[in-house]
């Protein structure tokens, strides 16, 4: 299969496969990015309140739990190749009914389809780039998702621009459709085998991921460290806002404005974190994440103009950017057997984490206000960090005692 460009600069090779893998990035990314802030948008069209608009981070939370059982099944029963085309096709049918949606109901009903495709096709195709790029899989994954979230920065403009024309927010998510017909199209001419995994098919591991394989506290340790990176991305994407315009007295426009600097570190250090995973540890790199988030937090929460605010966002970006595709990366690696199952668990535990942290933060900022309940956000990185370091150190002591046991055995 020929390769794209980039092989040389990224230690990795960018393939047939591996372009139709991100295009569902692409779709996910613009999707959230221009629908999220279209919401209070929506609102206003369907005239409900604020907390009623709020419903629809939670529909999406349970189209992601759904997926999380749904998918490892289609993709064992019917083939990677059948389960990621159907799911990118049910994000193109979800939000076209979204785009027309009349009611409430109607619009809940599209944003939990809109989930179930989204969150299926990120769970059918992220073990597919594991599968295809093995030991270079944390550079392929974190990529992807800088794919994902560079796409998703211009989502907000175009709904500014289809607003500024007096076209409304629809245009612009509807291009989401757009993008999940041509992602489908792409995926559909891969042929079946290798990566995109047939049906039925038993995945064999590599010999080098064997120590990993048998490591349970490794798993447990990087699953905590995904559902730690969803918390803190979706609680401050949801309100840190807020915060702004608490601490600062900006604006509502400057301040959701600020959050776009949250956006643009995390595909930045997408781009550049993805090779440095190929020669550094990419454990390390994940404790390194939180702790710098920690300090994007910090500049953040002292802030008292929209600009230094917006520095703490970019921060925060740069330590956010990396978690999530690197806690990936880890997790599938120690169960090298059963990619698709452990994607499962991660897209579960990713859903209950945007269920609960947006509400949790929430329900804090009504009793202690929006400053106070954002320490929230580095207790968690905290736990992140812990995590990660003691999870990177047993793999490395399992490979370690690989290594002693093949030498002793001659």
């Amino acid at each position: 299969m020929a390769t794209l460009p980039g092989a040389e600069r990224t230690g990795f090779a960018r393939d047939r496969i591996t372009v139709a893998f991100y295009s569902t990035f692409a779709v996910w990314g613009w999707l959230l990015y221009s629908f999220n802030p279209s919401v209070p948008l929506l609102a206003d069209d369907l005239h409900i309140s604020d907390a009623q608009a709020g419903l629809h981070g939670s529909s999406m939370a349970v189209g992601a739990i759904l997926s999380a059982f749904v998918t490892p099944r289609l993709v064992r029963g019917r083939g990677r190749r059948t389960a990621a085309v159907a799911s990118v096709a049910l994000i193109a049918v979800g939000v076209v009914a979204l785009v027309l949606a009349p009611t409430l109901a109607w619009s809940l009903g599209a944003v939990f389809v809109v989930a179930l495709g989204g969150n299926a096709a990120l769970t059918a195709t992220q073990p597919g780039l594991a599968i295809r790029h093995s030991r270079a899989s944390s550079a392929a994954l974190t990529e992807a998702n800088g794919v994902g979230s560079s796409i998703g920065l211009i989502g907000p403009l175009a709904v500014g621009a289809c607003v500024a024309i007096g076209w409304g927010w629809r245009p612009a998510v509807l291009v989401t459709a757009v993008l999940a017909v041509a992602s489908a199209l792409m995926l559909a001419r891969i042929p079946v085998g290798g990566a995109m995994t047939p049906a039925h098919a038993v995945i064999e591991p590599a010999a080098a991921d064997a120590p990993v394989r048998r490591a349970s506290l490794p798993a447990w340790c990087f699953l905590a460290t995904l559902v730690a990176a969803v918390a803190m991305e979706f609680a401050t994407t949801y309100w840190a806002t807020s915060l702004v315009i608490e601490q600062t007295d900006a604006g509502a426009g400057i301040a959701a404005a600020t959050t776009a600097g949250l956006v643009f570190g995390m595909s930045v250090i997408r781009f550049v974190v993805g090779p440095l995973s190929l020669r550094i540890a990419p454990a390390l790199l994940l404790t390194g994440a939180f702790v710098l988030a920690i300090g994007g937090w910090a500049i953040l929460w002292t802030a008292t103009t929209p600009a230094i605010a917006m520095v703490g966002l970019v921060v925060s970006g740069l330590g956010y950017g990396a978690q999530y595709p690197l806690s990936v990366a880890l997790l599938l690696a120690t169960a090298p057997t059963r990619p698709d199952a452990t994607q499962g668990r991660a897209t579960l535990a990713a859903g209950l984490a945007v269920g609960v942290a947006p509400f949790a933060l929430g329900a804090l900022a009504d009793r202690f206000g929006t400053h106070q309940a954002f320490i929230l956000v580095p207790v968690v990185a905290v736990v992140g960090a812990a995590a990660a370091a003691v999870g990177g150190r047993r793999v490395r002591r399992a490979v370690v005692a690989r290594a002693d046991a093949v030498v002793l055995g001659g």
